[in-house]
């Protein structure tokens, strides 16, 4: 769990206690330690104190979203998170949505805001694909948080173009890529109006059963790389039905984004998607 994982120093928040031992399993023999209240263990700090620390974290970090989201809204702009395992495709899928959302909608103002621990090289891929990409860097950090995306935004086109036409700019999309992760994202509000999760057939189809907070935190499950089926042992109905045991109302897309396959239906479901959200009041 992120919050209190070592990106966020969690043992400068307090004095060392005793943290809870795992729960043994006594008909396999495992051990668990997502089983007290805090849902996670740290070594010095107690079940009480780490569900304190994610309390205040995850706190000052949702104050910060709701103000990214209420300034999105205001400049007309619709933002999604995309998360996923690193090598699931999302720059690919980028790099192809906005290829096709140019021929589309060549009016759509777009942005992306790329993040990754080290090197622009995303942002670089983005550029070259048509859209303007602003890189965050987060070290050592594991996800992006809200603080980031607003400071990243402030300095898009996108932002400026809303400030020079008012309230009554363009609706425009931005894309959040997120780092590759299939844990910490998911706790991590940015502001984003939706979070979408892409799913790689090379991955295996129990991912949403091995990482739950992933797909029960997402809008929409991307199931990428469909060209690759017949190579791979990925069970597509399973995969579906796990997702949707987690999160009975997740959206289910299947796509491969370096042949075409499935791409429609993907622009058909942003575009709806971003319609009805500046729709709402």
């Amino acid at each position: 769990m992120c919050v209190v994982c070592g990106c966020n120093n969690a043992e400068d928040h307090g004095a060392h206690e005793h943290a809870a031992p795992g729960a043994l399993d006594p008909s396999s023999g495992d051990l668990h330690y997502g089983a007290g209240p805090a849902l996670a263990s740290v070594p010095g700090l107690s079940q009480a104190r780490t569900v304190k620390l994610e309390a205040d974290v995850l706190g000052a970090n949702q104050r910060l979203a709701e103000r990214n989201r209420a300034h999105l809204k205001a400049h007309g702009v619709t933002a999604y998170n995309l998360m996923s395992s690193p090598g699931a495709g999302k720059t690919t899928l980028l790099c192809a949505t906005i290829e096709a959302l140019r021929r589309r909608a060549p009016e759509l103002p777009l942005a992306v805001i790329e993040g990754d621990q080290q090197t622009r090289l995303d942002a670089e891929r983005i550029c070259a694909a048509g859209a303007p990409a602003i890189q965050i860097n987060t070290g050592r950090g594991c996800h992006l948080d809200a603080q980031m995306v607003g400071d990243a935004f402030a300095r898009l086109d996108l932002h400026a173009q809303a400030h020079h036409h008012g309230h009554h700019s363009p609706e425009a999309l931005l894309f959040i890529e997120n780092v590759g992760n299939l844990v910490c994202p998911a706790l991590w509000d940015l502001g984003e109006a939706a979070k979408v999760v892409i799913l790689s057939v090379t991955e295996g189809e129990d991912k949403p059963l091995k990482y739950p907070d992933m797909f029960a935190a997402a809008t929409l499950m991307v199931i990428n790389k469909i060209d690759l089926l017949p190579y791979v042992h990925f069970d597509v109905t399973k995969c579906i039905e796990y997702a949707r045991r987690v999160n009975p109302g997740i959206a289910v897309l299947q796509l491969s984004a370096t042949r075409g396959e499935g791409m429609p239906a993907w622009l058909d479901w942003l575009l709806r998607e971003d319609a009805a959200l500046q729709e709402r009041p």
